[in-house]
C-alpha cells in the first residue's frame, strides 16, 4: 500500500526494558557527538547510529521530513539532559526571546540594527508560528497570497480562518511570480498576508533578493509579507540570496520566520520563532499558546545558537551530501532542480507515483507527490550510509524512459 505519511511520526512501542535500552544508547550516542568538518572523514553522528539501530530493528528510511542528517549540536543534547531535573516547571520564554534578539543583532549586517525582544515570536515550530501569523492577520474577507507548489501550512491555517487562498504558479524557472501576486494583492479591498518560501520548498529554488527588494517597494500596505527562511542555513552559498533578518528590509511588513528543526537539527524539540515590527509580533504572540514551548526546547535552541562550529559543519556536509546526489543522478541521465536546502527535487522521469510505489516496497517513506509535478519527488538527504541505500533501491527499477 502507498505510504502518504508526511509528518506524523513512526509509532514505536515501549516497555520498560527498551526504555532503558533506549536511554543507554541515547547517552553512549551523545559521548559520540564531536562535530568535525566536512573535509574529514565522520562517522557515528547520532542520526547515523540511530539509521543502522533502525535497519537492524526494520524501520523503514525517512527521507520525506527535511531533517538535519547529522543531527543536533553537543551543547544542545546536553541542555536538553540539564533541564530534566526542571520539567516540572513551565519555561520562560523571555530566556529564549532575549538570546534571539542578542544573536541576530551579532549577525545583522547592519552595524547600527539592535533586535529587541519585542520584535520575536516563539512557537512550537515554525508550523506553530505560520499558524499565529494567519490567527493575526487572517479572516472572513481576507486574502492570502502563495505560491505554488509550495508549502501549504500556512494554506490550511487561512482557510480555517475563513479566508480566500489564492495560489500564483512559480515560473517556469520554478521562482515565485512576484509580478503575478502583486496583480492579486493591488485588487480593490484586498487585504491579508502573501506567503513567500525561500528558498522554496518542495523545489529547493531561490527567489534572488534583487526581486523580493522590488516585490517589496510595490506590494500593496494592507498586506504583512511572511518570508519563511526555514532553509536560510543552506542557501548561503548563492550571491543571490540574503536574509531578511541578517539584512532587513525598509518595508515594516515583513514578517521572517526560521525554525530550528533544519539546520540545527531540533525538529523534535518543536522550535521556530518570526522577527517582525513589535506591533505586528504583539498580535501574532497573542494568538500563541501558553507555556506552547518547552524548557527543553528553549534552552537547546540557546545552547544551538552558540555553537557555531556544528551548524558550519553541518551545512559544509550538506553540501557535500547534495552534490554527491546530482553526481548520482548525472550517472542516471537524471534531472534535477537547482537546490539551495537540504532536499532535492529530482524528476524521475516517469508518473512519481510509480517511485513512491517502489521505495515504500522497499522500507523508504518519501515526501508525497507534488499534484502541479508529476514526475518530481522531493527527496531529503539523508546521511551518505542512507542515501547509498536509496541509489541502490533506486537501480532495481533499470532503465528509465528518456527525457523529452
Amino acid at each position: 500500500m502507498l505510504s502518504t505519511i508526511y509528518e506524523r511520526e513512526p509509532y514505536m512501542g515501549v516497555n520498560r526494558r527498551n526504555l532503558l535500552k533506549q536511554i543507554g544508547t541515547g547517552i553512549a550516542a551523545t559521548s559520540l557527538l564531536v562535530p568535525r568538518r566536512a573535509s574529514a572523514d565522520v562517522t557515528g553522528s547520532p542520526l547515523e547510529l540511530d539509521s543502522k539501530v533502525s535497519r537492524q530493528h526494520g524501520e523503514p528510511i525517512h527521507l520525506d521530513r527535511n531533517e538535519n542528517a547529522y543531527g543536533a549540536s553537543p551543547k544542545a543534547i546536553a541542555a536538553i539532559r540539564d533541564t530534566a531535573k526542571g520539567t516540572n516547571r513551565y519555561s520562560d520564554s523571555k530566556i529564549l526571546l532575549k538570546t534571539l534578539a542578542d544573536y541576530h543583532s551579532k549577525a545583522s549586517s547592519s552595524i547600527s540594527r539592535v533586535f529587541n525582544s519585542e520584535q520575536f515570536v516563539i512557537g512550537c515550530g515554525s508550523s506553530d508560528v505560520l499558524r499565529m501569523a494567519a490567527a493575526a492577520f487572517l479572516g472572513p474577507g481576507s486574502t492570502l497570497i502563495m505560491a505554488t507548489p509550495t508549502c501549504d501550512l500556512i494554506a490550511k491555517y487561512g482557510r480555517s480562518r475563513g479566508a480566500t487562498v489564492i495560489d500564483v504558479p512559480l515560473r517556469n524557472n520554478h521562482t515565485h511570480d512576484l509580478q503575478g501576486m502583486l496583480k492579486h494583492s493591488s485588487k480593490s479591498g484586498a487585504t491579508g498576508l502573501i506567503y513567500v518560501c525561500n528558498p522554496n520548498s518542495p523545489t529547493g529554488t531561490l527567489t534572488t533578493r534583487e526581486d523580493l527588494e522590488k516585490f517589496l517597494v510595490e506590494v500593496s500596505p494592507k498586506f504583512q509579507v511572511v518570508i519563511d527562511e526555514a532553509y536560510h542555513h543552506y542557501a548561503g552559498g548563492s550571491g543571490a540570496y540574503t536574509s531578511f533578518i541578517d539584512r532587513p528590509s525598509d518595508n515594516p511588513r515583513v514578517i521572517v520566520t526560521r525554525t530550528f528543526s533544519t539546520g540545527f537539527g531540533l525538529a523534535g524539540a518543536r522550535v521556530g520563532y518570526a522577527v517582525a515590527a513589535p506591533s505586528d509580533a504583539e498580535k501574532m504572540a497573542r494568538e500563541g499558546l501558553p507555556f506552547a514551548l518547552s524548557r527543553a526546547g528553549m534552552f537547546a535552541a540557546s545552547a544551538a545558537l552558540a555553537d557555531r562550529e556544528h551548524i558550519e559543519s553541518c551545512i559544509d556536509r550538506n553540501s557535500n551530501d547534495r552534490q554527491e546526489f546530482m553526481n548520482q543522478v548525472n550517472a542516471r541521465m537524471l534531472r534535477a532542480l537547482d537546490s539551495h536546502t537540504n532536499f532535492v527535487c529530482l524528476n524521475v522521469m516517469r508518473p512519481a507515483v510509480e517511485i513512491l510505489e517502489h521505495y515504500s516496497k522497499n522500507n523508504f517513506v518519501l515526501a508525497p507527490l507534488i499534484p502541479s509535478m508529476p514526475t518530481y519527488l522531493r527527496i531529503s538527504l539523508g546521511t551518505p550510509e542512507e542515501m547509498r541505500e536509496f541509489w541502490r533501491v533506486w537501480d532495481l527499477l533499470g532503465s528509465h524512459p528518456m527525457s523529452m
